[in-house]
């Protein structure tokens, strides 16, 4: 299998641009979820927790 520049980036053109754009939008409803905020306030103050 030979790789050059214009297949690579006829790849990268593409589907590595697809992929990379789903990845971004799934990040991106991970993060704007329903109940993230109150995740992420638990998560941070566990250093300041006591047991």
């Amino acid at each position: 299998m030979d790789f050059d520049y214009h297949s690579m980036r006829a790849f990268a053109d593409s589907w590595a641009l697809l992929a990379l754009t789903l990845f971004f939008l799934g990040v991106l409803a991970w993060v704007l979820r329903p109940g993230a905020k109150r995740a992420a306030d638990d998560a941070a103050s566990i250093p300041f927790s006591e047991d």
